[in-house]
């Protein structure tokens, strides 16, 4: 039984340039090869977000919902980043 499945893509110039390069280079052995690196690169990295989701983010949020007095809002968090960078403008033109 086969294991693999034949496609057709299309990249742009650039992207293949590279992905021919690198086989070129002996990096890989074939274009597959560098392509299938990538999506598993790709799958690495949405796991890691995944993970990062599912314990960081969640957590924080439940901190948040169990001490709300401890939160700002948005438009304070605006604000700080506002009067942080007119402070840093007002500095460099000094």
């Amino acid at each position: 039984m086969r294991t693999t499945t034949k496609m057709s893509i299309t990249l742009p110039n650039e992207m293949a340039s590279g992905v021919r390069e690198r086989v070129a280079l002996g990096d890989y052995a074939s274009e597959s090869e560098v392509i299938r690196e990538g999506l598993r690169a790709l799958a690495a990295k949405e796991a890691a977000i995944e993970r990062w989701l599912q314990t960081e983010v969640v957590r924080a949020c439940a901190e948040s919902d169990a001490h709300p007095e401890l939160s700002i809002s948005a438009d304070e968090v605006a604000n700080t980043f506002t009067d942080f960078f007119a402070r840093r403008r007002l500095a460099q033109s000094a």
